[in-house]
């Protein structure tokens, strides 16, 4: 029995002086890239002309990032990711203003949005029926 204790008291030592080290450079290395505190949220949204996806011609797309601070291509990176945050990164709650008149010319506009947001992976399709309707989102989210 003294010798099982012994060899259990020298094996905790010797761990704690082996790996010892080891953990506190990996609370630094944890330390000097706060990025990695951020769940990841990566965009790439388009616009397409047509009635889905794969059969609608590309316009435009631009990339959006919000963690650690909003970035990417989209012309009002910031005021995106306020509207994302706003609405928890459902894009069906991103509601129409009252008040806005269009047409009611069919010119189908396909907005996609693929990528993570906030470490979930989304995938979103709406097609509006005009530029119009679109554009009386009155979101920074779709103008680009």
């Amino acid at each position: 029995m003294r010798n099982t204790a012994r060899w259990a008291a020298t094996l905790g030592l010797t761990a704690t002086a082996v790996c010892g080290p080891l953990t506190g450079s990996a609370l630094a290395a944890q330390d000097a890239a706060p990025a990695s505190l951020y769940a990841p949220s990566a965009l790439v949204l388009t616009v397409a002309y047509g009635d889905d996806a794969a059969t609608a011609t590309p316009v435009r797309a631009v990339t959006l990032s919000c963690a650690p601070t909003p970035s990417g291509t989209h012309p009002d990176a910031a005021s995106a990711c306020a509207e994302l945050r706003g609405v928890g990164g459902d894009f069906d709650a991103l509601k129409a203003t009252d008040g806005m008149l269009c047409t009611k010319q069919y010119d189908p506009v396909l907005v996609t949005v693929d990528g993570v947001w906030q470490g979930k992976r989304v995938s979103y399709e709406r097609t509006f029926s005009n530029e119009c309707v679109k554009s009386s989102y009155a979101t920074s989210l779709f103008a680009f």
